[in-house]
């Protein structure tokens, strides 16, 4: 067969070094072509992490018993001897930057597994690589330079799981200042100026949202693939929101910089909440703050009275089949009474009127009066696959329920007001077990009325306290987002805040965490990823939220939700890759289709076959997590 040359530049020889030409034939495997170019560089070194970077089809030629041929490989190929692990600049949710090593060549989805096995993260599966908001800075804000903690001397470890050392990875434990950082990366950082606070990027919009999730890397290719380079920086993060098997004996960093994520969720308008919310989570702050100053162990403790708040803290994607068939021949319970019910309409004026209403099974039906509810209702209402919010205030008395039931032509709104915190906390957790399919039979409805009582609790003011009226360590602009700072001054802000804390401050710092967690995830628009897509037949930008358990159709103009559909409904659903278009179909022959407007349709595939394998995962099941699967419900045709 006839030689021919092929060129190959070396990365490491500097950029001015000349290519190497070695010659070859189209039967040479590229382990042969690369045993060629190490020999002809005549350097010493440990060559075993280097690999073939094709430029022109940006891919790696990692398969070493292929041939040339087979490879497609020919003398104009453009070849880089280039590192598989290169420093990468890794964003943290607590706003530390650590300069790491990373793999280039590996998937997306293994280099983040790689990177969170260094960091102590367990289930990395949650978590993924995102390309950061570019910062506008100032002419006299570009000297300043953000302070970059190195741990590239840190070996990636090998073991699935890490052996640790006075509670901290072996590998973190071999020097101070390693040491230092693994303390960082596990202790939540102080609040921030309020100054910077206004510098950052904050979403305006559902439309300004909806560009934040165009931002993900492809998980099932490789960073060079995607145009990323050494040195570059990305954001790690939490992308599902199925947190699963929290454990704050192992989980410390996770715990932490998943509270860090929350906070600055809330902080920066991400996410919506209520003042009253605002103001329990300002405390929860100022008191996770407190204690973390002053005892920087205390992570580890209190840990004995923490089950019922890591019970509710995981997002359960289907019922509990085992629960089920023990109550399967029991009769469900019911929940009867007078509510005030209204049903706002277009044009009307008719404020709540007051019916006697029976919850039963996923149903509520509802009757004028108690001596008629023998008889068929006025109308019954079924909950499963509605939509589920609060619309709470407890110094007002407020009890409130927003329910957007199905219906044929999309979603009907519905609100029900409730007497008192006790019968709000049973309705509440009824709605919310109802629209997942559950009934109040189910194991998990005393929890829910608990911990919504809980909250409750938390957010009453408590008369008989003492509460100081300021409190000099306080800086309260930092503890919320910026539309408080408009609405109200700091000497306002503060004794609200300071009451609130009275009602957490007996928490340990494990605890407070997980309270403040937990608060997050019952707020109505938690971990709702907004995209902007096109509808087949419709004529105008929607916008999609994808959520844990299910997908939402959202009016661009106002905002109301139109449609749901959970994703334990849903029989299949397929990308057409030439038009790039996500087809659905649902039970009860529901089809739909749409287009995805600002982002590639690859990542609300990717997003949406994630939360389906995350569904999968079972206690019963070893730790190691099922690749393949994740590529075949993720990857599309590429994966395949």
């Amino acid at each position: 067969m006839a030689a021919w040359d092929l060129s190959i530049i070396v990365d490491d020889l500097g950029p001015d070094s000349p290519p190497i030409t070695i010659s070859v034939t189209s039967d040479l495997h590229i382990g042969g072509v690369i045993f060629k170019v190490v020999e002809k560089t005549q350097a010493k070194r440990d060559w075993s992490d280097y690999g073939l970077w094709w430029e022109q089809k940006q891919c790696w030629l990692l398969r070493t018993a292929w041939t040339l041929d087979k490879c497609g490989v020919h003398a104009d190929a453009k070849l880089i001897f280039s590192p598989q692990h290169k420093p990468l600049r890794l964003g943290l949710p607590n706003g530390t930057t650590l300069r790491m090593r990373a793999s280039f060549s590996a998937p997306v989805f293994r280099t983040v597994l790689n990177i969170c096995k260094v960091l102590n993260i367990r289930h990395p599966e949650e978590l993924s690589l995102l390309r950061p908001v570019e910062e506008k800075k100032k002419k006299k804000d570009q000297k300043s330079e953000e302070e970059i903690y190195d741990i590239t001397d840190v070996p990636l470890t090998s073991a699935s799981v890490p052996c640790l050392y006075n509670g901290m990875p072996a590998h973190f434990s071999d020097s101070p200042k390693t040491e230092a950082v693994y303390k960082m990366l596990s202790a939540s950082q102080p609040s921030p100026a309020p100054e910077m606070l206004a510098k950052l990027y904050r979403p305006a919009s559902i439309v300004d949202k909806t560009h934040i999730h165009t931002r993900w890397l492809d998980s099932s290719r490789s960073l060079m693939q995607q145009g990323v380079q050494e040195n570059d920086k990305l954001w790690l993060r939490f992308k599902y929101y199925t947190l699963y098997d929290l454990e704050p004996k192992y989980d410390m960093v996770r715990l932490t910089q998943l509270y860090e994520q929350a906070r600055w969720a809330i902080l920066l308008e991400d996410i919506d909440c209520t003042e009253e919310e605002m103001m329990l989570f300002g405390a929860l702050q100022y008191h996770i703050g407190k204690v973390s100053q002053s005892d920087a162990q205390a992570l580890t403790s209190g840990l004995e009275d923490l089950d019922s708040a890591l019970q509710s803290l995981e997002v359960k994607m289907g019922a509990e089949s085992t629960a089920n068939d023990m109550l399967e021949n029991m009769t469900a319970p019911e929940l009867n009474d007078y509510l005030k019910i209204f049903r706002p309409k277009r044009l009307t004026l008719k404020g709540y009127k007051q019916y006697w209403c029976k919850f039963k099974d996923t149903s509520i039906s509802y009757f004028k009066s108690q001596e008629e509810s023998c008889g068929e209702p006025i109308q019954q209402m079924n909950l499963k696959g509605s939509e589920v919010a609060p619309d709470v205030n407890v110094a007002g008395q407020k009890f409130c329920i927003k329910l957007l039931v199905p219906a044929p032509e999309g979603m009907n709104e519905v609100y029900l007001r409730c007497d008192n915190e006790r019968q709000y906390a049973q309705w509440m957790a009824a709605c919310k077990l109802a629209s997942k399919g559950l009934t109040m039979a189910d194991s998990s409805f005393d929890n829910e009325v608990k911990s919504i009582q809980t909250f409750l609790s938390m957010q009453r003011s408590n008369p008989g306290a003492q509460v100081a009226q300021s409190d000099d360590s306080i800086n309260t602009l930092s503890l919320v987002s910026p539309r408080y700072h408009k609405k109200y001054k700091a000497k306002q802000l503060t004794p609200r805040i300071l009451e609130a804390y009275q009602n957490v401050a007996q928490l340990s710092l494990t605890a407070a965490i997980l309270k403040f967690l937990q608060i997050w995830q019952a707020l109505p628009d938690f971990g709702i990823s907004y995209f902007m897509v096109r509808f087949k037949g419709s004529r105008k930008d929607e916008v999609l939220g994808i959520a844990n358990n299910r997908l939402i159709r959202i009016d661009l103009g106002v905002g109301d939700v139109v449609k749901t559909w959970r994703y334990n409904t849903m029989r299949q659903w397929n990308v057409n890759w030439d038009i790039r278009q996500v087809a659905i179909e649902f039970d009860g022959h529901i089809n739909i289709a749409f287009a995805c407007v600002n982002a590639d349709c690859k990542t609300v595939h990717e997003y949406i076959g994630g939360y389906i394998f995350m569904s999968t995962r079972g206690r019963d099941q070893s730790d190691t997590l099922n690749e393949e699967l994740f590529h075949k419900l993720t990857g599309g045709h590429e994966a395949l």
